[in-house]
């Protein structure tokens, strides 16, 4: 045989042993991906700008999208001021919790704070909250005032209250996060989506806390009927959780929703941050809302839109400053 007439061969047998194991194993690994509760994040699960991450029942660890870094966060950082505040001051279900009087001090913080338009309620000296009304003040309309009411009765002052903050944080694996107050205003409050998650996790296991963001509206004394910021609560499985916008963070929601996959009821609990859009609030919610519907593999929220390309004045720069902020929400 020269080397250009080719050698004749016998195909191989594969013994039989070899081919059930195949296929056993095959079996085995269909039936996996079919038990799965979520597809694995791919570059189409995240919104095309900013950052994002999730965990969904059955996971064991967070999904963090790209360009994960430390930035402003907004409102969103009340979810860690109102997990402190739980913790210190328990509530169960039902309860009101201890009565908070505002005093002269804390109206003269809210006048100084709506004139540089922060997201406030409207106060009097006198009036008095119960610790529930206090924290649904804080999570319904994104007071920032009463963020700092909260700080000062929880621990006594504002630093010695971010100092907890920053602790938790630290406690809890979120090694990106810095907290510089307890409402967000600040654009040296920075985190990640993915230590975010890690704190909304943590807060929605505190049946009063999963209650009030669950609250589309509630009567405070002096304020009257205040509103939920979330404009999803309740369409779509969707059961909060907060919101935060600036033009520094750009719009950020941190949220939960409950789906059926494969059969299987499904939460998913996620974190948007830096979502670009001329509505800074709707923006981080329709980001929510294609990342929901990707993850689960349903399209239960039509019309949603390409966010618009995010600005050129980079966020937290002097210029973006200066530009009209509200915190809100």
């Amino acid at each position: 045989m020269d080397r250009h007439t080719p050698a004749r061969t016998t195909p191989r047998r594969v013994p039989t042993f070899l081919v059930a194991g195949l296929l056993a194993l095959s079996a085995v690994t269909a039936a996996h991906a079919h038990r799965s509760l979520a597809p694995s994040p791919t570059s189409t699960v995240w919104p095309a700008y900013g950052q994002a991450a999730f965990i969904a029942t059955g996971q064991s660890q967070i999904e963090a999208g790209p360009n994960q870094h430390a930035a402003p966060i907004a409102s969103v950082a009340k979810v860690m001021t109102a997990y402190l505040v739980l913790r210190d001051h328990p509530l169960r279900l039902g309860q009101d919790g201890p009565t908070i009087t505002l005093t002269e001090g804390d109206v003269a913080d809210t006048e100084r704070r709506a004139a540089q338009d922060e997201s406030v309620a409207p106060v009097a000296a006198g009036e008095q909250l119960t610790e529930l009304q206090a924290l649904q003040a804080l999570l319904l309309p994104s007071a920032n005032n009463i963020a700092a009411v909260l700080a000062r009765w929880d621990a006594g002052s504002t630093a010695r209250f971010v100092a907890r903050m920053n602790a938790s944080a630290r406690s809890l694996g979120m090694t990106e996060t810095r907290y510089t107050d307890p409402s967000g205003f600040d654009d040296t409050t920075v985190s990640t989506a993915a230590d975010q998650v890690r704190i909304v996790v943590r807060a929605m296991r505190e049946p009063a806390f999963a209650s009030i963001v669950a609250t589309p509206s509630v009567w405070l004394p002096v304020a009257g009927t205040v509103h939920n910021t979330d404009r999803l609560l309740g369409q779509d499985g969707f059961v909060g959780v907060k919101t935060g916008s600036d033009s520094a963070a750009g719009s950020c929601f941190a949220f939960r929703a409950i789906r059926s996959i494969h059969g299987k009821r499904t939460t998913i609990t996620g974190v948007v941050l830096g979502q670009p859009g001329d509505d800074l609030v709707g923006a981080g919610l329709m980001a929510a809302a294609a990342m929901v519907d990707r993850i689960s593999g349903q399209r239960t929220t039509p019309g949603l839109q390409q966010p618009s390309p995010p600005p050129l004045i980079a966020p937290g720069s002097h210029r973006a400053r200066l530009r009209t902020r509200r915190p809100q929400p």
